[in-house]
């Protein structure tokens, strides 16, 4: 099949990312792929030796003349059999690309607040799809209103080639972080504010390094108040023991570092793609219990479920998950769980049996099945190792 995926946003956001697995997992399967990408963006960055033919261009807004004539030509030029939207302002253009050239139009939601109410009428039956990145998201939206049979579900994918175990890898960074060889490294990868949960993580951090003096921390990330943390890491007695790493494009080489990854959101995340990330990896998460988390793991066999912002039981989590023997076993069984459902092959496939089954229920082509997907066990549930 031949797609057409349309992002000119250039910021550094969790749409971005899944945006670029995306187009990954397409090509990955065989499919040909190319985008109208906002120049020298991350995407661009990330995509402009993957095979993709990208169009540089800026959609400003739903009046920018110079986004029209970028995705008419790409249009032009490859007669795709999708046009796939992953960012808000690019809705309406897509869906009257879409209609002007008889082109079916899958559209991406990542975010949970509700739309305006045309948007949130319109858009969904317009599109031939319309996907939530998670169960969670979906059921934000039907509580706005929106039709469950237009709502599908699609999760994030993850190149399980690029994240996976290195433990070479993972040695040469905590020498170059300063930390010791057999360290236990509690990492937390993401941005740097409050409603992430990082201050009631750092007080369960210093519990437990009270108590275990193997136990060190990486910071991976930036944000607002990247600044007051590095301020409450330099008042602990253990301050020594923290790694404090702002912003990279390639997070990849920092996962290996870590022994397990901590989540601890005080806010609803729609999805949660850094624990399947590190889980590729082979890393066990400990993770609040909100909102799509949930998906992203299995309690008590790939990581846990927490309850956010509970100092003494994060507390007890982490030295549960020292334990050597207890986190390689969570850490193979994650490693399983995150190829077999978020994987670029696993989620292409999905991908491609849902847009099928999208014209085929509004009558313009037949539901097909993808084997893969058939095959392909449910998030709440373990693969056998």
């Amino acid at each position: 099949m031949k797609f057409l995926l349309i992002g000119t946003n250039p910021e550094h956001t969790g749409a971005a990312t899944h945006f670029i697995a995306l187009a990954q997992s397409l090509l990955e399967a065989g499919h040909h792929v190319s985008a109208v990408l906002y120049p020298d963006g991350l995407i661009a960055r990330q995509l402009a030796d993957s095979g993709v033919t990208i169009y540089p261009a800026k959609f400003r807004n739903v009046l920018d003349v110079r986004g029209y004539v970028a995705c008419v030509r790409a249009i032009r030029d490859h007669h795709p059999d999708w046009l796939i939207g992953n960012f808000g302002k690019e809705y309406w253009p897509i869906l009257l690309l879409g209609k002007l050239f008889k082109v079916p139009v899958a559209l991406f939601r990542h975010r949970t607040p509700a739309m305006s109410w045309l948007s949130a009428l319109m858009i969904p039956r317009l599109a031939e799809c319309f996907m939530a990145v998670s169960v969670h998201a979906r059921q934000a939206y039907l509580d706005q209103g929106i039709a469950g049979h237009r709502v599908k579900v699609l999760h994030n994918s993850v190149n399980t080639l690029q994240f996976r175990p290195d433990a070479s890898l993972g040695q040469r960074m905590r020498y170059e972080l300063g930390i010791p060889a057999d360290a236990i490294v509690v990492g937390y990868c993401g941005r740097i504010h409050g409603g992430k949960g990082i201050f009631p993580l750092l007080a369960a951090l210093s519990l437990a390094m009270a108590e275990e003096p193997r136990l060190h921390a990486v910071w991976l990330g930036d944000g607002p108040e990247a600044e007051d943390l590095a301020a409450a890491i330099a008042r602990e007695p253990y301050a020594h023991r923290h790694r404090q790493v702002r912003w990279v494009a390639t997070p990849q080489t920092y996962y290996p570092v870590f022994s397990m990854l901590a989540f601890p959101s005080l806010s609803t995340e729609t999805f949660g793609r850094v624990a399947i990330e590190a889980q590729a990896c082979a890393v066990p998460v400990l993770a609040s219990d909100v909102g799509g988390s949930r998906e992203t793991l299995i309690d008590g066999a790939t990581g846990l479920l927490l309850p956010p912002g509970d100092v003494d039981t994060w507390h007890r989590a982490i030295l549960k998950v020292c334990d050597d023997s207890y986190r390689q076993q969570l850490g193979e069984a994650a490693r399983h769980f995150v190829v077999s459902n978020f994987s670029n092959p696993a989620i292409a496939a999905r991908l491609v049996e849902v847009l099928a089954q999208s014209l085929g229920s509004k009558g313009r082509g037949p539901a097909v099945t993808s084997e893969v997907t058939q095959n392909t066990a449910k998030p709440d549930q373990l693969p056998p190792l």
